[in-house]
């Protein structure tokens, strides 16, 4: 039965009928109705799949010629380590390489080109196919300028060079590595690019040395506290250079004390083992003493184990063919007693005529 609230409302579709309040068929409203609904729809709900960045194009020939010009004989703050020769740092997609035991092994058998906080001047930059190469303070091989290659013989037969006082290389270089090509880029750009190894906006090495170590060390150094756990380089950058050290030895092995502060100020013992802080000891003018030896800070170990020397087996010996080795593991043997030197001959008897 139908109420007789709805007057002459009829439910057939495709048709209008007077007193339904809209000319349109319920079969157009609904499609419309559907893309509104999806038009309101959040635009992530559409399609969630990452969408992928274009590729840069290679770099153009004036973009090159401005990225050279703009970093050659540009100065930077170094914010790792660098090993002189002919073995430079490799960085591709933010890491530096290499790095660890093996970069610690490379300092410490050519030496340092430059360490962290050091001021570094790029010397030369060569774009090649897919790296970027940044010479700093001259790079790991020497160039000659042309005039150096000239000779010029004398009337005596002596021939004359130029000659140069910085002919032994002391710098080293870092490769910026990309996919297949070196894409097309900005200035800030690439500063962002070589932030690992470089600080184009520190304004002085200790700014540039600040953003190399962990936080709680940043936070002590600008307070110059020192804490057990730092290295020597950190408590210089935090105290200065000790205007006093005095080296001893206990029953632990040698140790070395750096003391800041003369009486009535003041006075802080620093003692080291190594390279690493093991006792921070404060004296106050008030007579308070505060002694501090648990470690306050984790760093990487710096220092490089010593290797045991251990003797080949074919090392040469002062022995002669067929002799045998002396026995190690005895006291006594061919080598441990050198021979007795023979005995001064007896003086002659008196009276008996000196010999011309």
């Amino acid at each position: 039965m139908v109420p007789s609230n709805l007057g002459s409302v009829s439910r057939v579709y495709n048709h209008y009928r007077p007193g339904l309040g809209c000319s349109m068929p319920w079969r157009r409203i609904f499609p419309l109705l559907v893309a509104i609904l999806m038009a309101a729809l959040p635009v992530t709900g559409q399609d969630s799949r990452p969408q992928k960045t274009p590729k840069a194009p290679p770099i153009s020939k004036q973009t090159r010629e401005q990225l050279i010009h703009a970093f050659d004989a540009e100065l930077v703050y170094v914010r790792t380590n660098f090993p002189m020769g002919k073995t430079g740092l490799t960085l591709k997609n933010g890491v530096v390489t290499p790095n660890g035991e093996e970069l610690k092994r490379l300092v410490s058998l050519w030496g340092p080109a430059a360490k962290p906080g050091d001021a570094a001047r790029i010397s030369n930059v060569d774009i090649k196919g897919d790296h970027i190469r940044f010479e700093i303070n001259g790079g790991p091989v020497k160039k000659k300028k042309w005039y150096e290659h000239i000779s010029v013989a004398g009337s005596s037969g002596a021939t004359i060079t130029p000659s140069d006082s910085s002919a032994n290389p002391r710098g080293s270089f870092v490769d910026l590595y990309f996919d297949k090509y070196v894409p097309e880029m900005t200035g800030p750009d690439l500063k962002k690019l070589l932030f690992p190894v470089f600080d184009f906006d520190s304004k002085s090495p200790l700014e540039a040395y600040l953003e190399t170590v962990p936080p709680k060390v940043k936070e002590a150094i600008k307070n110059h506290q020192v804490l057990v756990g730092m290295n020597r380089e950190m408590v210089i950058y935090c105290k200065g250079r000790a205007p006093k050290k005095i080296r001893e030895q206990n029953e632990q092995g040698e140790y070395e004390d750096w003391i800041y502060g003369t009486p009535p100020q003041d006075v802080d013992f620093v003692r080291f083992v190594g390279d690493e802080v093991v006792r921070v000891e404060i004296m106050t003018v008030d007579g308070h003493k505060t002694v501090r030896t648990e470690r306050e800070v984790d760093l990487p170990q710096t220092a490089v184990a010593e290797k045991k020397s251990e003797r080949p087996a074919n090392a040469p010996t002062l022995r002669r063919p067929g002799e045998d080795a002396p026995d190690p593991d005895s006291s006594a043997g061919p080598s441990a007693v050198p021979p007795a030197a023979p005995p001064p001959p007896p003086p002659p008897p008196s009276g008996s005529p000196t010999p011309n």
